[in-house]
């Protein structure tokens, strides 16, 4: 189905003014948004993609309604796993959390604009060269491989990227934030904040996701229309979801295996795709290769299967519950030691509050399931240490 340019037009409309939305009448005041305030603008956001869906079934046909609802629900699940990576980011660079809103929604906003021009690249190539599907393929299938090798902890720091140091270097940063300014008097100098440096981190973690999360909504559907949509309104409630699973994000522990079989899965439906339409000389003398191809439909029940068991996997398991729990043990305590950078009052009883939470649910736990956490004795020392700075604080 070819889309008019004035449902293109009215489309775009939408997305930036549900952006625009979101800008004045939430990220311009800063705050700390509560549980309540996410989970309803999460649904909100959710309810909206569904609508669209809705209407594209109605109005486009099975076909597009399915391809649509299948990129949306992979793309949605990249950009989740994607949230680990802004929290690895947010925490090394100490982001004030009623400022973190920002910087998510800028990240929103950038990684918009960077999927955009690599879809309309992507278009292109595909148009003009059958082939570039094989190339896609092999981008998914070693994708889904990196995802299933062991976490380096030398990675960890996604911040400190050749970009940050490189901008250290050159220019004259502030180790201390103003507000959400980007740029602030240090000195009698003008100096940038770690506010913009962190921006610019999470804009060069958006490119390198648009490299993975494109080319795997291209593997269910060519209609660029179709691939605009379901990347924008997966990116749409981001931001909010962000604070709805901030603290359950380390019990997926399962989702890398998850999203790796779908990618691969992806990736072969891509390759098969490409020996369809084969037109390289040295495969089958150029001549199409007689292939079963995957259809949208079965690609849909695939990707809602393995994320409904990675999900499921990951919530009942004791191990996930203890990883997770000790884990934000570890980040609660860590915040609560270095709380010098936020102007919040709440946020030293918010964060005190949810670290011993998460002692209880840990002692509920199986010792065996604890003790093999990464790294257990060094977090037990941190909690420790929180909890002896907690007592001074309340001796003052």
């Amino acid at each position: 189905m070819t889309v008019s340019p004035l449902v293109w037009g009215v489309t775009i409309v939408v997305i930036l003014g549900l952006l625009a939305f979101d800008y004045f009448f939430h990220i311009r005041k800063a705050h700390i948004p509560t549980l309540k305030e996410a989970a309803i603008w999460s649904a909100i956001y959710v309810g909206l993609a569904i609508l669209f869906g809705v209407v594209v079934w109605v109005l486009g046909g099975t076909q597009m309604g399915t391809e649509y609802f299948a990129g949306y629900i992979t793309e949605k699940a990249l950009s989740v796993d994607n949230l680990f990576v802004f929290l690895i980011i947010m925490a090394s660079f100490r982001v004030p959390r009623e400022d973190q809103q920002k910087v998510l929604l800028f990240g929103i906003v950038f990684a918009l604009i960077a999927r955009t021009g690599f879809i309309l690249l992507g278009a292109a190539l595909i148009n003009s060269f059958s082939w570039v599907f094989y190339l896609f393929g092999l981008i998914l299938l070693i994708t889904a491989g990196n995802l299933l090798k062991p976490e380096s902890t030398e990675g960890d720091d996604e911040a400190n990227n050749f970009v940050i140091r490189l901008a250290r270097k050159i220019f004259h940063t502030s180790d201390k934030y103003d507000g959400d300014k980007m740029f602030t008097i240090e000195n009698g100098k003008r100096v940038l904040t770690p506010m913009l440096l962190v921006m610019v981190a999470i804009g060069g973690t958006d490119i390198l996701f648009a490299l993975d999360s494109i080319p795997a909504i291209f593997g269910l559907t060519q209609n660029v229309f179709i691939v605009f949509t379901a990347t924008a309104f997966s990116l749409m409630g981001l931001r909010q979801l962000y604070f709805l699973i901030d603290g359950l994000l380390d019990r997926l522990i399962y989702l890398s295996y998850g999203l790796a079989t779908i990618l691969a899965f992806i990736g072969v439906k891509l390759v098969l795709h490409a020996l369809h339409e084969n037109t390289l000389p040295f495969i089958n003398g150029g001549e199409h290769v007689p292939v079963f191809e995957i259809s949208t439909g079965l690609s849909l029940s695939v990707i809602v299967g393995v994320l409904a068991v990675t999900v499921i996997a990951s919530l009942v398991s004791p191990a996930g519950k203890a990883m997770a729990a000790v884990n934000n043990a570890r980040r609660h305590a860590d915040a609560y030691l270095d709380l010098s950078y936020t102007a919040d009052p709440g946020e030293r009883e918010r964060v005190y509050k949810a670290l011993c939470d998460e002692e209880q649910d840990i002692m509920k736990m199986d010792i065996k399931y604890r003790d093999k956490v990464k790294d257990i004795e060094e977090i037990r020392e941190t909690v420790a240490r929180a909890h002896s700075e907690h007592e001074r604080y309340l001796s003052r």
